[in-house]
């Protein structure tokens, strides 16, 4: 019995043993595909990474960058107050100072402590007499009747602070009474 004959033993010709409905010659394109797509795959993985690591360290950076900056913003302040320090230390020094230099030297230093504090923009909060009351930088301490129009402030018993906008202290006042 010949091969062509015998239905167990199929020809030995490659093209009809390859599956039905593939073509041989595409064996090789698909290995080649393959191959291209896997190098890709490899540059995106390496890509990723890259940038995953650099977001990474930039991150950390600014954390750092962060953590100085909360560490040191004091200094500007502290180092502006310092001249109030000497201050009061000469003033002490001087033990046999006369009334009237002493109320100088305590003027000058108060002028020099109101500097830092407006060099560092901590600003006074001191509203007039008749001001409208503001909750949100006063605090109303007492309220009296007074013959001006109802909650404004009569009188400041402390000044308060802000600093960049932002309350430090409220300004204790007192208030006319409603109606």
């Amino acid at each position: 019995m010949s091969n062509a004959e015998n239905p167990v033993n199929p020809p030995d010709d490659a093209a009809e043993t390859a599956a039905p409905g593939t073509n041989p010659a595409a064996a090789p394109d698909a290995a080649q595909k393959l191959a291209e797509l896997e190098a890709r795959h490899a540059e995106v993985s390496d890509a990723y990474l890259r940038a995953k690591a650099e977001a990474e360290n930039a991150r950390r950076r600014a954390d750092e960058e962060i953590a100085k900056a909360r560490k040191f913003a004091v200094e500007a302040f502290a180092e502006s107050l310092l001249p109030v320090k000497d201050s009061l230390e000469a003033a002490i020094a001087q033990p046999d100072a006369q009334t009237a230099q002493v109320l100088e030297g305590v003027h000058a230093t108060l002028r020099q402590l109101a500097s830092a504090l407006e060099r560092n923009r901590v600003v006074e909060v001191s509203p007039a007499a008749g001001t409208r009351f503001d909750p949100h930088q006063h605090q109303a301490i007492s309220v009296v009747p007074a013959p001006q129009e109802p909650n404004t402030v009569v009188a400041v018993l402390q000044k308060g602070y802000l600093i960049a906008d932002r309350v430090l202290r409220p300004a204790l006042v007192t208030v006319t009474a409603a109606g």
